[in-house]
């Protein structure tokens, strides 16, 4: 609804105060899965959105957004030679080198192992610092949500109600490990305690079933 391909079915949705009514040029997707064209090399993948920028200014736009993600030597590399980190970090690169107004990212790091995944996270802040554009990120971690985030929004399950509107106040750049941040886990822990009032979260006392045991009836 915010990039205007879908209509809410009440209400309105607004960007810097003008309603959305129809899909929006100024904005670049980043899904969980890595969309580069497999038939195109690293450099062929940034350089396919740079429409009437020239040769010199594409040749300086990739050099420089390799650099800031940390591929530089793989400039040639086809997607399959790249890790799934790779992948993403490159996915980031391709993203922000035409300086969306907002970048929309649905879960991008879930197909990453845990250490990538922290990787990546500190690349995509880095990388917002520099350009800060308006960044809407879907993510099922709450650590996630809170290392990244300046406001998270917190939906309960279906049909997908924000419970919760809560303002991270943590300085930035934020440290690698932030579980010694005492005010990290008071906002982790807040959240948490939603998901347990609405039965998404189970506390060890919970009921359980053994193995092969009906289930009461309804």
């Amino acid at each position: 609804m915010l990039a205007g391909f879908e209509k809410p079915d009440r209400g309105e949705v607004s960007v810097d105060g003008e309603p959305v009514r129809e899909p929006r040029r100024t904005g670049i997707f980043i899904f969980q899965q890595p969309s580069l064209f497999p038939w195109l090399d690293l450099e062929g993948n940034l350089v396919f959105d740079l429409n009437g920028a020239s040769a010199e200014e594409r040749r300086r736009l990739v050099a420089h957004y390799i650099s800031l993600v940390g591929l530089e030597g793989f400039e040639h590399a086809f997607p399959y030679q790249l890790s799934g980190g790779m992948q993403q970090r490159a996915e980031l690169a391709r993203a922000l080198m035409v300086r969306p107004e907002i970048l929309y990212t649905d879960e991008p790091f879930g197909a990453l192992d845990a250490l990538t995944r922290l990787q990546v996270r500190m690349d995509l802040e880095a990388l917002w610092l520099k350009r800060r554009p308006t960044v809407l990120f879907i993510t099922h971690s709450v650590e996630e949500a809170v290392g990244l985030s300046d406001r998270v929004l917190v939906m309960g399950p279906s049909p997908g109600e924000v419970v919760e509107e809560i303002r991270v106040e943590l300085p930035r750049p934020r440290p690698i490990v932030l579980g010694d941040v005492v005010e990290f886990g008071a906002y982790v822990d807040r959240i948490h305690r939603h998901f347990e009032r609405l039965g998404v979260l189970h506390g060890a006392d919970a009921p359980t079933l053994a193995v092969g045991t009906p289930a009461p009836a309804p």
